[in-house]
């Protein structure tokens, strides 16, 4: 009888037992057969990964994995490529990067072909006749750089008159902060010789110091633009941040940020969103002067919605170095033209207004990134931020220093001491060195812009950026940038600001996650964070530094599904409506039907 009783309690122990296993976990995914870098400092490297319900199952070595293979599993062979964490988006504005892929290419090389006014104008003329613009009554350009044009100049209004007399012109520079129209566009956004400068702008004038010679700073060139934005309709908008994700994905990028939105932009994104899922995760930051109706919720969120949310808001302090408008405590090298020396540029707005949207900001919970090119203007945050703390305390307040281009060694101390997170421009040392040095800057001033090295001696992490559509979305430029710091001719700009291949590759994967505080859900390949991937045609920690910028982007995977592949007949530009006639007819119709030339006086 005993016996009996112990067989049974055995017997019932066993089918316990087995009724309590977990059923095998299987793989949807698994990629092997190449380099995977994890950005996982305790596990660098694997062999393979396994992907289920868009997050990672599993990571080791291949024979472990290939354990979790059932009939239904896609086993990818990465025939010796690299997969890497998805680019995570440190600053940049994905919305308007769709207004860069829908106009005129006005770049220069490597990203276009204008390289003096002459080229400028006939990139306009030919835009306009694909786009059959003349006909709606605009001709919109994106991109071009006086620093890099022949003649070292902006073009005039009667440059732009060769291109059309009848037609407004509207070109944007590079930097986004200057923009140069032709006669007929300065009559219809009413500036004449009676326009005032607004408050952080400035209209440039002719020899007789009042004719408008058709380049607008700042504010004077924002009032211009932003109109366009109010009056877009859903279709419109749609299709402008449509290109905008489609560009950056083709970048790697599975996390864009738009960093400067309006409040109709994020009304569009997030309709959209409700939608459908969008291809990438999109974090918005709102102006804060002018969209604070749309930094709550619904569109307030810490977590996404369908890949959308408002994650916090911008401010704006200064203008840009290469346009001559940020605000330095030293004078430019070279004053812009109707400037004096001693010229330091200027501020956005008077130190107590820039303290009360601190303080805002922080009242409010909100992460606050803060576009500050020149020392002045960081100088005035710094003011801002402590001003803050001394009334309000200092909890996690996440608010990042967007650019610093120009922070100096004890701004940079100060950053960790207010817990400031820097988000660095390298991508000007490839862009812009050589014209920092010879014009803006100075030779000596120029190698310690974007200073990343007094970041790491003091043992702070920061992102690398593109500030996409300044430059477009390239995350392999941004790469490059960030190790090498080399200029167009070859010229290195600090080499001790320089970061290691893994540094660099960090500042855009698992410290650009911490930045957005999603490091537990992204920036690193580890179990159970989203299956967010690059494929790259080479190892970036295995070839010479010099050839980063070289590295194709062949595939980039959100959440375990392909939202880009490189077809084969494309660079890694592939994805880019930079050239399509079809992006530029939406475009067409986008911009002018919708009064974009409406200046509000």
């Amino acid at each position: 009888m005993k016996l009996i009783s112990s067989a049974i309690v055995c017997l019932s122990l066993s089918s316990f037992v087995q009724a309590s296993s977990p059923p095998k976990p299987s793989a949807e995914t698994i990629y092997m057969g190449g380099n995977i870098i994890t950005v996982n400092d305790s596990a660098p490297t694997a062999e393979a990964l396994a992907v289920k319900n868009g997050r990672i199952l599993a990571v080791g070595k291949a024979s472990e994995l290939l354990k979790l293979k059932d009939n239904n599993t896609q086993v990818i062979n990465l025939n010796g490529k690299t997969l890497i964490p998805g680019f995570i988006d440190g600053h940049g504005h994905v919305f308007n990067t769709g207004i860069q892929a829908l106009s005129a290419n006005l770049l220069a090389a490597p990203d276009g072909h204008v390289d003096n006014i002459a080229t400028l104008q006939q990139a306009l003329i030919s835009w306009a006749k694909k786009t059959e613009n003349a006909q709606h009554g605009i001709i919109l350009g994106f991109g071009y750089d006086d620093s890099q044009l022949a003649e070292q100049r902006h073009p005039t209004r009667q440059e732009l008159d060769e291109v059309s007399e009848d037609i407004p012109v509207l070109i944007i520079h590079q930097s986004g902060h200057l923009a140069t129209l032709n006669s007929k566009g300065l009559a219809l956004a009413g500036f004449n010789s009676d326009s005032k400068d607004p408050e952080g702008g400035k209209i440039r004038r002719e020899a007789d110091g009042k004719t408008p010679n058709g380049v607008l700073e700042e504010t004077a060139f924002f009032g211009t633009l932003l109109p366009l934005f109010a009056k877009l309709n859903e279709q419109e908008n749609e299709a402008i941040f449509n290109a905008g994700m489609k560009l950056y994905a083709s970048f790697g990028y599975t996390t864009a940020q738009e960093g400067r939105a309006s409040s109709s932009a994020v009304k569009t994104m997030y309709n959209l969103a409700q939608q459908r899922k969008l291809p990438i995760d999109v974090a918005a930051y709102p102006d804060i002067q002018t969209a604070q109706d749309v930094i709550v919720p619904p569109y307030y969120s810490a977590e996404y919605n369908n890949g959308f949310r408002v994650a916090g808001a911008k401010l704006n302090l200064d203008g840009s170095p290469q346009g001559k408008t940020a605000w330095l405590t030293k004078p430019y090298l070279i004053p812009p033209v109707g400037q004096t020396q001693g010229y330091k540029g200027y501020p956005s707005m008077t130190d107590e207004k820039a303290a009360e949207y601190i303080a805002l900001a922080q009242s409010k919970g909100w992460q606050l990134l803060t576009h500050v090119n020149g020392d002045a203007a960081i100088d005035q945050l710094l003011k801002g931020v402590e001003a803050s703390e001394s009334k309000q305390g200092k909890p996690d307040r996440g608010f990042i220093a967007i650019h610093a281009q120009t922070a100096r060694k004890d701004q940079v101390k100060s950053f960790k001491r207010l817990g400031i997170f820097p988000s660095f421009f390298p991508m000007h040392t490839f862009y812009w060195g050589d014209w920092h040095m010879d014009s803006v800057l100075g030779k000596e001033r120029a190698q310690d812009i974007s200073p990343i090295g007094w970041a790491r001696e003091i043992g702070m992490i920061y992102t690398s950026h593109h500030d996409s559509p300044v430059a477009l979305p390239n995350s392999m430029r941004v790469y490059s940038a960030t190790v090498n710091r080399t200029s167009r001719t070859g010229r290195v700009l600090g080499p001790a600001q320089k970061a290691s291949p893994l540094e660099g590759l960090k500042s855009q994967t698992i410290w650009a996650a911490t930045q957005y505080k999603e490091e537990k859900n992204k920036g690193s390949i580890e179990i159970d964070k989203l299956a967010d991937f690059v494929i790259l045609s080479d190892n970036p920690l295995q070839i010479t530094p010099e050839a980063l910028a070289d590295i194709q982007v062949l595939e980039t995977i959100k959440e375990g599904k392909t939202v880009y592949k490189l077809d084969g007949q494309n660079s890694a530009n592939s994805g880019s409506c930079i050239e399509s006639a079809r992006c530029q007819t939406i475009a067409t119709t986008t911009m002018v039907t919708t009064g974009l030339l409406h200046h509000p006086h």
